[in-house]
């Protein structure tokens, strides 16, 4: 057991396009699961450290990292080589933070995505190490942007509100609840997640599948450090909905699932928003034919969201949830590792750059739950240590990698 102080709550084929209306109606119209494996309900009490690593993995982590085993020292050692652990660091807070497509314009985008990294990596390095400058570190990050900000503007508002607001709560729920020294002004930080972050994001968005399941990542999170059930069964609710319709199983029938409120009522539409594809197979994602690393982000956030579901009590990799992921994980990452696009495949040519994240997907599905994950296996291997997409994932080797906890 960790000497930290701690307050935590509680413990821790293909399929040819068809054209047959019916076919389309019944896709049109499925929900994400039958009533009995929905688990979108928030726990009676949330668990804390507890938005996408626990402290029981934080324990397993630092153990290994301690005794010098890999891969964590060295995911540990890159992570404390990095900018984001610089104890030098300045804040770059600002009152609006304005993200246009692209960030274009980008005023103050690049500048709070990474000042949130920042602060979740100090609070690791603070966890690891228990050298205080690290906490203090995180909490100043976190404290000069929560005396400022007040909005997000410009096209990419919410996109950007929600890789922000992924790292954040994460970063705080570290400090929060295992750090023994004095946060004056995380009610102040609490307030600005509620606030400036959560009305952005809460309520989802009709863009690519990666903006809302990022988004739902963000709001999950800042849920569970605010303790406010509403959201969290909120975000669940429209995760359930976004992972059906990014990720598809030859069990959904001969289309894609859709998001209700995107209209796509015609298999016209719905070829047009899956970039053109018209051959559906199990593991394809929505934007598999944009980009590969478009693609990462819809993964990602899938396997951050079910990992948070698991520590509060609902595991989620037992529903369609664990199987869209297991294949979407496995689908591309063949492709990623070079196999060649057959034409019916994008037309043959793929855009590659998966990014890491393939940890905590595998992790829990190989590791725990005994999936065969060749593919993924191979390509979390190959890529260890993964270090950070500068966006909203950060050190998932470091925390996740072939942890049982």
């Amino acid at each position: 057991m960790s000497s930290a102080p701690t307050r935590r709550h509680r413990r821790s084929r293909f399929v040819p396009l068809a054209t047959l209306t019916a076919a389309l109606v019944g896709t049109l119209l499925a929900g994400p699961g039958s009533a009995g494996d929905r688990a979108d309900a928030a726990p009676a009490a949330f668990t804390h450290p507890g938005v996408t690593v626990s402290q029981g993995q934080l324990d397993f982590a630092r153990a290994k990292v301690q005794a010098g085993a890999q891969p964590w020292k060295g995911a540990f050692d890159q992570m404390m080589a990095s900018r984001y652990a610089d104890l030098n660091r300045a804040p770059k807070p600002r009152a609006v933070v304005e993200c246009g497509s692209y960030s274009n314009p980008n005023y103050g985008c690049t500048d709070e995505r990474e000042d949130a990294i920042a602060a979740y990596t100090n609070a690791l390095a603070w966890y690891f190490t228990r050298d205080e400058k690290y906490a203090r570190k995180s909490i100043e990050l976190m404290d000069a942007w929560s005396a400022v900000l007040r909005d997000h503007t410009n096209s990419n508002a919410p996109l950007q509100t929600g890789w922000a607001g992924s790292s954040w709560p994460k970063a705080a729920e570290i400090i929060k609840y295992t750090y023994g020294g004095t946060w004056a002004n995380s009610g102040r930080f609490a307030t600005m997640l509620r606030d400036v972050y959560l009305p952005e994001i809460i309520n989802g968005s009709n863009s690519n599948g990666n903006w809302e399941l990022t988004m739902t990542e963000a709001a999950v999170g800042i849920s569970v450090f605010l303790e406010d059930r509403a959201s969290y069964d909120k975000a669940l609710a429209r995760f359930r909905t976004r992972t059906a319709a990014y990720v598809y199983l030859n069990s959904d029938g001969a289309l894609p699932k859709t998001v209700p409120s995107q209209h796509l009522d015609t298999r016209d539409k719905i070829v047009k928003y899956w970039q053109g594809q018209s051959t559906f197979v199990t593991g394809l994602t929505q934007e598999t034919c944009r980009d590969f690393t478009h693609t990462g982000y819809g993964i990602s956030s899938i396997s951050h969201v079910a990992e948070t579901s698991r520590i509060q009590g609902q595991d989620l990799y037992g529903t369609d949830v664990g199987e869209r992921l297991r294949h979407a994980l496995g689908f591309q990452a063949k492709y990623q590792q070079g196999a060649a696009a057959p034409s019916w495949l994008c037309g043959g040519s793929l855009h590659l750059g998966l990014g890491p994240v393939t940890e905590v997907g595998y992790n829990a599905l190989h590791n725990r739950l005994g999936f065969a994950m060749d593919n993924t296996e191979a390509l979390t291997e190959h890529t260890r240590p993964s270090g950070t997409n500068n966006l909203f994932v950060a050190w998932e080797t470091l925390t996740h990698g072939d942890n049982p906890a």
